[in-house]
């Protein structure tokens, strides 16, 4: 590889040109010329082309050129028309994410799985739905959808474990990008099985809304398998892949899982090493904490957190990720990943207004707390954030506290004796 990168230094001016060109034609399709009319001049003049330019362009979109991340997520699809089958490949002497277990390995086999679903069984349905819209087919295709959903996992691995390792290195645009369109199908799908739920005699509208599913998903696998992985495979170190695999038991695997745990090909470390850590991670709680109210050891303080029944984050006044607890059921995702992240980077694009504003009002002392409550499935979520600050009022960061509620708002009368 390092004869690779070499040559890459050697390049730059033909590497800023070539980005250049980029950028106009994503800039003429922003303006409104077909995908047929910039085809031909792209790969006249453009050529091959690489993933790291893929990703420099769209972070210059965003931050140079003003192009908001929900425009340029508009025209994902369209570029992607243009790139496919011109993405250069970049050959490896070793493969380790040919190896079952590794977390690229098992994007891969989960996306054979979802081409499985969307293009043989929904797809099949669909076309029976279209031509006869039984109540035989519509639970055909209320079950496909029902299982497609689980993409929600292998699309929340990507955002909450790779997705942190590329910003440390500075790749912000495809993140932004891929999430919003991720929560773009996510919602796709949501919608498409309410509308069957209630289904009005309109197939028109479900048989579209069932393409554009079938679409969204295999341009997303595309994108994945041609664009960020590739990308990821050339930044992230072995260490970081390892850190990523342990971690996505966490959040779960979408239609299969790998059946065995990667080992890299490397010499093991002698037992008892002295290994760098990161902030934060491998340090073995030891000593003890004195409060005004009692004095604690910092395995018993952490015990104690992780059985709270509730999930805690606190984020610090510089909007940094520093702390979440870790209890036997976390309602919401949290992977080590985000630790040192900003929680700006740990939302969506299209939610992170929200969270702005929040931390602004926080900050400014307009508000001490917010609360919010939402249903998801049986459960029943109040989410409260606090500003943590000083006894000089000085903010020191964000307390986010989650817990499901709905075993609590259905308690009744009283109870006064132990339970059997």
């Amino acid at each position: 590889m390092s004869e690779l990168i070499n040559n890459r230094e050697v390049d730059i001016p033909e590497q800023t040109r070539r980005q250049a060109m980029l950028r106009e034609i994503i800039k003429e399709l922003h303006a409104g010329k077909s995908v047929e009319e910039v085809k031909a001049r792209f790969e006249e003049a453009v050529g091959d082309v690489t993933v790291e330019e893929i990703s420099a362009m769209e972070h210059s979109l965003m931050t140079e050129e003003g192009i908001p991340v929900e425009e340029v997520q508009r025209l994902c699809s369209v570029h992607t028309a243009i790139f496919k089958g011109s993405i250069e490949q970049i050959h490896r002497s070793s493969k380790p994410e040919e190896q079952p277990g590794h977390p690229v390995h098992t994007f891969k086999l989960e996306n054979r799985e979802i081409e499985r679903l969307v293009n043989f069984r929904l797809e099949l349905h669909a076309d029976k739905f279209k031509k006869n819209a039984s109540d035989e087919i519509i639970y055909k295709l209320l079950e496909d959808l029902s299982l497609l959903l689980d993409l929600d996992k292998h699309y929340s691995r990507k955002e909450n474990l790779l997705f942190p390792y590329l910003e440390k290195y500075g790749i912000y645009g495809p993140t932004k990008v891929m999430w919003g369109v991720d929560d773009g199908i996510r919602n796709m799908i949501k919608e498409a099985k309410k509308a069957l739920s209630a289904y009005n005699g309109d197939s028109g509208q479900i048989t579209a809304a069932l393409e554009e599913i079938i679409k969204e998903v295999n341009e997303m696998i595309f994108k994945e398998e041609n664009i960020l992985l590739p990308m990821a495979l050339d930044k992230l170190t072995e260490d970081e892949w390892v850190k990523i695999a342990r971690e996505s038991d966490e959040i779960g695997f979408c239609l299969t899982a790998p059946d065995q745990e990667w080992i890299p090909e490397r010499a093991a470390e002698p037992e008892g090493a002295d290994v760098p850590a990161e902030e934060g991670e491998g340090l073995s709680p030891q000593g003890f904490i004195r409060f005004e109210t009692g004095l604690l050891s910092l395995h018993q303080l952490e015990t104690l957190m992780n059985h709270l029944p509730v999930d805690l984050t606190f984020i610090d006044e510089n909007d940094v990720v520093r702390y979440f607890s870790h209890g036997k059921e976390r309602i919401f995702a949290r992977t080590k990943a985000v630790i040192g992240r900003t929680v700006q980077n740990c939302h969506p694009p299209q939610s992170v207004h929200v969270v702005e504003k929040l931390l602004a009002d926080f900050k400014a002392g307009v508000k001490d707390a917010e609360d919010f409550w939402i249903n998801i499935k049986d459960k029943f979520i109040y989410i409260r954030y606090f500003a943590v600050r000083d006894a000089e009022g000085r903010y020191m960061g964000t307390l986010e506290f989650t817990q499901n509620i709905a075993p609590i708002r259905a308690l009744e009368g009283q109870k006064r004796i132990l339970s059997e």
